[in-house]
């Protein structure tokens, strides 16, 4: 009798089959070293921000503190923007039709989903950069720089827009997450 493959192995091999397609040298995480350090702090951005995006209310994406800044969405968006356009300096192409406009999408179920790909867009370029190619020239909106830095710049803007975002939350009474995890009370331990 012929035994059918467990859904779980299946997507596993479908995943594995793509990744040598694209014939990346490896994609598994350093656990030390630059790209390890880059790759804490990349994930640690990504998460705040996506849980951010998900804590706030959809009634408060076009919320903006002043009259010509950017709204709660179009922060969100930016910070996609960004990690797609960005990362261009270091070969990881852009999705097809990328552009400015792309800050004017304010549904919250759209917003979440291009930033949490925008992410993983980043971090698929660093996983698939060896620690060796961080020292390479390259340019970055025209200036020379390095491979290295260019990751570094993608983590400072996702930690600068984050604070951004922190604000506004703040600022519309919307507690971080993070924040109202460890401020929930704890429950008491159970006697044995």
């Amino acid at each position: 009798m012929e035994r059918l493959m467990s859904p779980v192995l299946l997507i596993t091999l479908l995943a594995g089959s793509t990744i040598v397609s694209l014939g990346q040298e490896s994609q598994v995480a350093p656990s030390s070293g630059p790209r390890a350090a880059l790759l804490r702090q990349l994930d640690d951005a990504a998460t705040k921000l996506a849980s951010l995006a998900e804590a706030t209310p959809q009634e408060k994406y076009s919320w903006r503190p002043g009259e010509g800044v950017r709204s709660t969405s179009e922060v969100f968006m930016h910070v996609a923007g960004g990690n797609y356009l960005i990362a261009q300096a270091v070969g990881a192409k852009a999705p097809a039709g990328l552009n400015r406009e792309m800050e004017k999408i304010s549904d919250k179920a759209k917003v979440i989903e291009t930033l949490k790909h925008s992410f993983d867009h980043v971090r698929q370029a660093l996983l698939t950069t060896a620690d060796a190619d961080l020292g390479k020239e390259t340019k970055l909106f025209g200036r020379p720089t390095t491979v290295g830095a260019v990751f570094l710049a993608l983590v400072t803007h996702g930690h600068e827009h984050l604070g951004q975002s922190i604000a506004y939350a703040r600022m519309n009474n919307i507690t971080p997450p993070w924040t109202a995890a460890r401020q929930a009370p704890q429950p008491a331990p159970a006697n044995p």
